[in-house]
């Protein structure tokens, strides 16, 4: 959408492009972002439903600018450690400059702060530090560990175990005046995959549902100045009722979709020569480096015009961009 400058201040112009491959850039004003994580989300459930079962995962990738081959963080594929990158830009392990976050269940008791030893910012904390508004939706109990660990960054927290609900509220909440900054976490992909298995016929069930609900809020925000970022936590292996195995690739690939306006249409990779399409392999953060879900947190921040989150490793260049 938007090219990051070295000196991390965006110059936010119109960009000139053939009309059927991009949107117009909106002003320094009216710039927001929405990143959507789908918890649980294998690749293989966008491309077996296709454009009929799935139709806004595959308008995401047909209008934006995308890849299905992203990677998690390489030290493991469960929920609490990749979204804790998605929100603070760093890799897991503490004693690498990582976050610190290796649990998975609740726990009240902690912060990702604790987890770390230091202190630790994150895009919310960012955004809000520049004057902007925040908001986290999530459908599991366990991410009030954000709103403990960043109370003054996080304007809104909503939880609600009731998917369809709570993209109900998002949506009437971008609606009414989108924040800077909202992160919306749905879970009925990981939910199903844990109960039946990974792409089982009540998992595949699941990915349609989410991508349906999903789709009213792509619909209110069309022609919006909001730009979308969609990815997710960790896949869900075929049959398996786990996503633990770290290893495994329908673990650690997952989709990484950017739309809105001034977004590109084109292949993530393709934009972004950097960066390298990993196949099937698993990289670890040595060298030329997949997209991965922890990009999440400077992507938003250049976006949006800020400097990286700071003390954060995963595109701390800003390098990342949606257009040509």
């Amino acid at each position: 959408m938007f090219h990051a400058l070295a000196t991390a201040v965006l110059a936010l112009t119109t960009i000139v492009a053939p009309a059927d491959e991009q949107r117009t850039a909106p002003g320094p004003s009216e710039v927001q972002v929405l990143a959507i994580s789908v918890d649980g989300l294998n690749v293989s459930a966008i491309e077996q439903l296709g454009a009929t079962g799935a139709p806004t995962f595959h308008r995401l990738l047909d209008e934006g600018a995308g890849t299905l081959n992203a990677r998690t963080e390489v030290e493991q594929t469960v929920t609490l450690p990749n979204h804790t990158s998605m929100m603070t830009g760093r890799r897991i392990a503490a004693a690498k400059g990582g976050h610190g976050v290796t649990w998975d269940d609740d726990r009240p008791s902690m912060t990702v702060q604790k987890a770390a030893g230091h202190g630790v910012a994150s895009v919310f904390s960012a955004v809000h530090a520049d004057g902007g508004t925040t908001a986290l939706y999530t459908t599991k109990e366990k991410f009030g560990l954000y709103e403990r660990s960043w109370p003054k960054g996080i304007d809104t927290f909503t939880e609600n175990e009731n998917q369809k609900k709570l993209v109900s509220l998002a949506r009437a909440d971008l609606r009414d005046g989108a924040p800077t900054f909202t992160f919306l976490h749905v879970s009925l992909p990981d939910r199903y995959g844990h109960a039946y298995g990974g792409m089982s016929a009540r998992y595949l069930g699941a990915v349609k549902r989410t991508d349906a609900q999903l789709g009213t809020l792509l619909d209110a925000l069309d022609g919006s100045s909001v730009t979308v970022i969609l990815t997710a936590d960790h896949g869900f292996k075929t049959g398996a009722t786990d996503h633990s195995a770290r290893r495994d690739l329908e673990n650690y690939r997952i989709p990484f979709l950017t739309w809105g306006a001034g977004v590109d249409r084109a292949d993530l990779y393709d934009l972004n020569p950097a960066y390298r399409d990993p196949g099937t392999a698993r990289p670890s953060y040595a060298g030329k480096q997949p997209v991965r879900n922890g990009d999440v947190a400077n992507l938003a921040a250049s976006l949006l015009g800020l400097p990286a989150v700071p003390g954060s490793d995963l595109d701390s260049d800003l390098s990342l961009t949606l257009t040509r």
